[in-house]
């Protein structure tokens, strides 16, 4: 059984980082495109990031473009989201996600989620 375990969230302040973190165990992590959602109080689920199973290529939706990194090192089986710039829009709670590839439809296996508050 495949397993995800998202850690990183927490309150920030406008402008400030986090690092979110995903590790994968039950499966071969290499084998999986991982992506990123997030879904705020009262919103639909929205695609964040993505990256393929080799790592180069990945996704972005437009508001988090140069302000979000996603990277993952197959070595540790973990996928990371690196956000800078932070902003209370960005506020949601945060899942990751391992599927067949970043077609947002693919995935099969999700975290918990993790919460990121962003304070003005």
């Amino acid at each position: 059984q495949v397993q995800l375990v998202e850690s990183g969230g927490g309150l920030v302040q406008a402008g400030g980082s986090l690092r979110l973190s995903c590790a994968v165990s039950g499966g071969t992590f290499s084998r999986y495109a991982m992506g990123w959602f997030r879904q705020a109080p009262g919103k639909e689920r929205e695609y964040v990031a993505a990256i393929n199973r080799s790592g180069s290529s990945t996704f972005y939706t437009r508001s988090v473009k140069g302000r979000y990194t996603i990277s993952r090192d197959n070595a540790k089986n973990t996928v990371y989201l690196q956000m800078n710039t932070l902003k209370p829009e960005d506020t949601a709670v945060y899942y990751c996600a391992a599927g067949r590839d970043v077609t947002p439809s693919s995935y099969d296996y999700w975290g918990q989620g993790t919460q990121v508050t962003v304070s003005s």
